[in-house]
């Protein structure tokens, strides 16, 4: 009898889809099955179908013609930000489940009706945080809520790449921007540590870049006199680090939010290092794919959920209003009780980067 596999379908073919998510296929033949590519660019169609043995490859005028075909279960959606919802949305009235790339959507409404619909029509709705599988990331929350450090004060983050002007990353109409793309790491990181909502966002930005901003600058304010903040930027070299101070030490990560290096760990108590950690690269994309199939095959909601998607982009819609009036902006309460935790991770071995066709890397290359 053969074993429940899930297939499917990756709708968008950018670069983190061929560098990343195509090849965790390979790690995760458990439950998971590539069965369909969906790709605007017909050169790219035909070779990935060959690469990857792909049974359909499809333009994106048959995408409606695929979700009736009965052919997959499921969709990867790695499309750029401002389509998120649109596909989601058609997936999951079709009865496909959704494996959808951060940020979820761009507004707070479309994230509402992904959930929604979603809900609906029966179908599970994952939004891809890799970190949540991770180990560095993982142990990273569990030190924070286990009181090594004492009680967590403070959030200090830095995540900064270069980035061309040509990018879709630097195109507001396809849903770019820095905080988008990068700066979501970090709220997501503050959130997940202090185990709470920010309650108010301040934010400034400098330069621009395309269309976007080229760097903002953000503090949110948490309850119970915590702060967290942040600096991101598509206009700086490479760094992707945070730390997180407590009552009697701090935390630091150094890189944290990479998948294509090994993350490290720094733990210092009342002012001496007593312990630093290297956490071996492995595929953060396959975990994604592991997990979420189970949720399908075993009917069980996955997370990170739609709420949890939401939870950030309120967050990132009030520092836009920030930036646009100079000041502070107030959040509404939001409940939130999930949070991620050891029993998320999931490892698999690391990949090879593949050859990449017709896709361009935020720096400009391939």
């Amino acid at each position: 009898m053969p074993k429940p596999i899930v297939r499917y379908a990756v709708v968008g073919c950018g670069h983190i889809a061929q560098v990343a998510v195509l090849p965790a296929f390979g790690n995760a033949r458990r439950n998971s099955k590539l069965a369909a590519i969906v790709s605007g660019d017909p050169e790219k169609r035909e070779q990935l179908k060959k690469k990857y043995e792909v049974e359909r490859a499809l333009d994106y005028p048959q995408f409606d013609e695929l979700l009736k075909s009965g052919d997959i279960d499921a969709v990867y959606i790695a499309l750029p930000n401002s389509m998120h919802a649109e596909y989601a949305e058609r997936a999951a009235r079709a009865r496909i489940h959704v494996l959808c790339e951060k940020p979820m959507a761009v507004t707070e409404a479309e994230c509402e009706l992904m959930g929604r619909v979603a809900r609906e029509n029966k179908v599970k709705l994952m939004v891809a945080y890799r970190l949540h599988f991770e180990r560095a990331n993982l142990e990273a929350v569990e030190i924070a809520r286990s009181g090594r450090i004492g009680e967590p004060r403070l959030f200090t983050s830095t995540f900064t790449m270069t980035v061309v002007p040509d990018n879709i990353r630097v195109k507001r109409a396809l849903g770019g921007g820095v905080l988008y793309d990068i700066g979501i790491y970090c709220i997501n990181a503050a959130r997940s540590l202090f185990r709470d909502e920010p309650i108010e966002v301040h934010a400034a930005a400098a330069g621009a870049i395309g269309d976007v901003e080229e760097s903002v600058s953000a503090v949110l304010r948490f309850s119970n006199e915590r702060l967290a903040s942040f600096t991101c930027s598509f206009g700086a070299g490479k760094v992707s680090a945070y730390r997180l101070v407590g009552t009697k030490g701090e935390l630091a990560v150094d890189p944290a939010y990479e998948y294509a290096k090994p993350l490290e760990h720094r733990l210092s108590l009342e002012g001496n290092v007593v312990s630093e950690r290297r956490f071996a690269k492995r595929d953060q994309f396959a975990p994604e794919l592991l997990y979420f199939s189970d949720c399908v095959l075993q009917n069980r909601d996955p997370e990170p959920s739609a709420e949890e998607g939401l939870a950030d982009i309120r967050v990132i819609r009030a520092l836009y209003q920030s930036l646009a009036s100079g000041r502070p902006v107030e959040l509404a309460h939001y409940e939130r009780h999930e949070r991620p935790s050891l029993e998320q991770e999931i490892r698999r071995p690391p990949i090879e980067k593949p050859q990449v066709i017709h896709a361009q890397a935020p720096s400009g290359g391939s």
